[in-house]
Parts: structure tokens; sequence; C-alpha cells
């Protein structure tokens, strides 16, 4: 087993050298040529192009086609998702067209989420966590829960008045039950807990933390499997892609999580990230080969690759797509990354113009729904692996 993942690891080494040389790394299997897989730096403005001419009307929404993410994503064996925004399920039809089209994976965006579940307290609304279920159930699509402890996003009502220790773990328990237990044997896969390390690699100072203590991580995993022993239980976090302090800790949170017997599955690493910052392949590489070691799934859960709004032009569009592709290509090389899921498909409902001003344009459609460079890299890399 070492052996195998040490041989990945210089693939990938060999793979970001020749790269960083302008190599093209072309698969001669297929007809597909995305500019990803080029080192963007050989490409002139003059050259490189927006919206390859079969590109310049949206996706056709047939998920048995071989031109769609998801017939590749299948033959790989592989999970390729996308977080769904429940109001554009609703009211836009061509979104919900394509998104049964293009992907096999869904992540509720909002709807799982505290506030939105229990905006009042004792009370829970599960109309838009339930429509995602039933669209995933009915178009054969797996689900990944997302998120049932978390730092944001908690409902007004939380903060609101004192809490004593006893009083914050039956709260958080009867959450996590009720949450975890509607949807037993439904949703496969399940983000416990989402962003519990800080930058500095400690405990981030959360409600949780400060009203159960350090313990409640341990708690949490421990009540979901209690909930649904069927489901994946997962940690989540950004930040920790590649190599560092914060990559450090979360490993060592997890290793300590098996030793101590914590029923927990996987990691996530979410990877938002822009044309002008990502991880190196080769720690991404490295740090999933370890995670791997332990027995654990490694998940790519939100991945997009934003671009500066004065900066949008067919050279930074090339950039994207070729980080997009290679972190699948990383993703496909190792055996226990199984799912690689964007945080939505199309600019026209990114989340990244509100949190990130001036930045935008971070996933594989534009807002026309029309295929973007990206879109073209990750095709490339699904079919080139045949």
């Amino acid at each position: 087993m070492r052996s195998k993942y040490i041989l990945v690891r210089f693939f990938i080494l060999l793979i970001s050298f020749l790269l960083a040389l302008g190599v093209s790394v072309l698969n001669s299997n297929h007809s597909y040529s995305a500019p990803s897989r080029t080192d963007p730096s050989q490409l002139g403005s003059t050259e490189a192009t927006t919206h390859s001419p079969a590109h310049d009307t949206v996706l056709l929404a047939d998920p048995s086609s071989p031109r769609s993410l998801r017939h590749w994503a299948d033959q790989r064996g592989i999970a390729i998702g996308s977080a769904v925004f429940v109001d554009a399920l609703t009211h836009d039809k061509r979104y919900g067209q394509i998104l049964a089209a293009e992907f096999n994976s869904l992540t509720p965006e909002n709807a799982m989420k505290f506030s939105v579940l229990s905006p009042a307290q004792g009370q829970y609304h599960f109309s838009g966590s339930d429509q995602i279920v039933d669209f995933a159930e009915a178009h054969g699509m797996q689900i990944r829960g997302h998120t049932l402890v978390w730092h944001h996003q908690l409902p007004d009502w939380l903060p609101a008045r004192p809490w004593t220790p006893e009083e914050a773990r039956t709260l958080l328990q009867d959450h996590i039950r009720t949450v975890v237990g509607r949807y037993r044997g439904r949703v496969r896969e399940w983000d416990v807990v989402n962003e519990a390390i800080s930058e500095d690699g400690s405990l981030r100072n959360t409600f949780w933390l400060q009203h159960i203590g350090p313990e409640y991580i341990e708690l949490a995993f421990r009540w979901a499997h209690e909930a649904d022993p069927a489901a994946l239980l997962f940690y989540n976090d950004f930040g920790g892609e590649g190599a560092g302090t914060k990559s450090d800790s979360i490993f060592l949170l997890v290793q300590r999580l098996l030793s101590d017997s914590v029923p927990i599955h996987g990691v996530g690493l979410q990877m938002h990230v822009s044309v002008e910052r990502s991880p190196a392949l080769y720690q991404i590489a490295a740090n999933m080969e370890r995670l791997s070691e332990l027995g654990l799934q490694i998940h790519i859960t939100e991945m997009d690759v934003r671009v500066r709004d004065t900066d949008v032009d067919p050279i930074a569009l090339n950039r994207q797509a070729f980080v997009f592709g290679n972190v699948l290509d990383v993703c496909l090389l190792i055996p226990n990354c199984t799912n690689f899921s964007l945080w939505g498909f199309t600019d026209r409902y990114s989340w990244i113009p509100q949190h990130f001003p001036g930045w935008g344009h971070g996933l594989i459609l534009d807002s026309e729904f029309r295929p973007k460079p990206a879109y073209d890299a990750l095709m490339q890399t699904l079919v080139g692996r045949f």
C-alpha cells in the first residue's frame, strides 16, 4: 500500500514539474483538447478562446449522454457533485435539468443548516431539504448532508440566552438526532462537523466549544452514528487542502478521533481557491495520501476557483480550467478520493460575489449556463482516464 502511494506522489510531482515547464499533458485516447490541460502561461491573449464553437449553447440535459460529466464520472466510479441552491431548483427549470444531467451527487448549499431548519426553538422546517432529497432520489443521485455542526448560520434564538453545558449538549444531540434521523437511509454522507480548526491550528472559538468544550466534536460524530449507523461521517474544512499548520491540525484531529474509536469515515477538503492562489498539486496529493493511510475517504466538497471581476478574460478562464482539471486529476489518482463536488455549477447562482466583493466567475458554467473552459477541463480529465 505504501509503495503505491509513493508512486502516486512521484507521478504528481512529475506532472507538476512538466506543467511548470509548459509541457502539454494530453491524452490521445479521446478527442477533447481543453485549454486547461496546457500550461496557461503559454496561452497568448489572441490564441485563447472562452468557449469552443460547440459550447456557444447551453448543455444538453441528458445524463446518459457521453457528453455529460455524470456519464464519465459513473464510468470512473467516482461521484461528481454540486451544491444545490433550493430557490433555483424551485424556480429555474433549466437549473434542475442541468443538475440532473451533469451530476450524480448533491449537497444542499443552505437548506440543511441549523438556522434554516430551525428558525424558532423547538420547531423544524424541512421543506427545502426535503425538496432536494426528493429531487436527488428521483434522479438517482446520492446526497451529502451539509452540515450538522458549524459556527455560522446558527439560529438567532441560540445565542440569545445563556446555556449550561448540559443544556447545550442536549440541544446539539437533539438537533443531530432530529436531522439525521429524518433522512436515515436516504442521505449517504454527512458533513458532521464543519470548520472547527482555526488558521493557527487551534480549535476555533465557537459557540459549541464555549458551551460544551472540545469534546463536542467527538460527541457529534457519535450522535450522528447512533441516528444512522449506515451513513458515512465526515469532518469538513477549508484551507487545509495542501500543506501547512491547519492541514497538520486537521490530520491530528481525525487521527485522534480514530484512535478513540470515534465513528469518522472521511475528511472533506473544501477547495475554495482562486486563479491567483491554490495549493500545489503535490501538496494536495501528499495530504490525501496520509489521510488515506488512516483508512479515511477524501472528498473534494466545495470547489470553486474565483476570478477578479476586473480580470475576466480568456487567459484567466484558462487558468481557472487548469486548476479545476488538475485537482480532479489528483483526486482520480488517489483511490480513497471518492467524491469531487463543486460549490454550485453556474455563475448565475454563485455565493462568491456576496462573500468576496470584486470576485466571481468561479464555476464551470457562466451565468447563461454556457460551459466555460473549466467544464472542458473536467470532461477531458474524466474521459482521459480511459
